[in-house]
């Protein structure tokens, strides 16, 4: 005989699963378990950023207290490609150029350097003496056919790359024989930022402007200027008030050299990538007399 149902079956009906409430349950669960792996990524990612710039900040911190604590190298800080688009003095900056030997015209004008646009000195100097000194063959072929009686062109030679810049501004802070009391005439080879082989005739001129573009010291192993600023200083206290211009000051190496042996306090105006120094005239010692100097000394 076939089972029958209880008198009471509505009794059972309550006590039977309710397949609703079973389903609401089973949806709640995968939610919270979703919401809280939301939150533990979101607190993963806030753990990392944060964790990611505290490193930085830590390593920028590290990077700057070493920088501060360590003698700076200026052959660091001065070198660019070497192109000569680079060495085109603006229109501000020729003119600026232009009107210190025009205050002096006609003078005696000393350039270390022959780019392009300084075969125009000569002119500009009317009636004055012009000596470019130039290290690079391809610069003084352009100026062969130019030069007349006022005006010369020798080629010097550099010992001396950008990379000892340093090396040799300590070695010229330490050696009495670089000091630049002792003037022209007891410069010897003992200074090795001096430079050698110049001719006799910029040692017998009073130089009124002289102006340092040259070499290009562009690279770690190209000529620097160290030598050329040094000895433009040297000069320049010979002189009768002569305006050493510095170009490319803002190069670590031009810039410390000009702070080193030309002076801030002699620093008169600046255009562009020029600095305009005005050295005052020594009147006793062995700046002024500059007659009879064995130039063979640095030879």
């Amino acid at each position: 005989m076939p089972p029958q149902e209880p008198a009471n079956s509505s009794f059972f009906h309550i006590l039977s699963p309710k397949p609703a409430l079973n389903l609401t349950k089973t949806i709640q669960k995968p939610s919270l378990k979703m919401s809280l792996s939301k939150r533990k990524l979101i607190l993963i990612l806030i753990f990392i950023l944060v964790s990611a710039s505290l490193v930085r900040v830590l390593r920028i911190t590290i990077t700057t207290s070493y920088i501060l604590n360590i003698e700076p190298d200026p052959n660091t800080s001065n070198m660019r490609p070497n192109t000569y688009g680079d060495k085109m003095l603006s229109e501000k900056e020729l003119r600026f150029l232009s009107d210190i030997i025009l205050q002096k015209s006609p003078c005696n004008l000393l350039v270390f350097g022959l780019e392009d646009q300084y075969l125009k000195l000569p002119a500009i100097n009317e009636g004055g003496k012009t000596i470019f000194l130039e290290d690079r063959p391809e610069k003084l072929i352009k100026m062969t056919g130019n030069a007349n009686g006022s005006t010369q062109v020798f080629r010097i030679r550099y010992k001396t790359s950008a990379k000892e810049a340093y090396k040799l501004l300590k070695h010229a802070r330490t050696h009495s024989s670089c000091s630049l009391r002792s003037g022209i005439r007891t410069l010897t080879a003992k200074c090795k930022i001096a430079l050698t082989g110049l001719p006799k005739e910029v040692f017998k001129t009073k130089w009124d402007v002289i102006v340092v573009d040259g070499p290009g010291g562009d690279s770690p192993e190209s000529p620097g200027r160290m030598g050329a600023i040094y000895m433009a200083s040297v000069l320049a206290r010979a002189g009768n008030g002569t305006n050493v211009v510095v170009h490319d000051v803002d190069r670590m190496i031009e810039k410390w050299f000009s702070w080193e042996f030309l002076s801030e306090k002699n620093l008169v105006s600046s255009k562009g990538k020029f600095w305009n120094f005005k050295i005052a005239q020594k009147k006793k010692g062995g700046f002024f007399e500059t007659t009879g100097v064995k130039v063979n000394n640095i030879r």
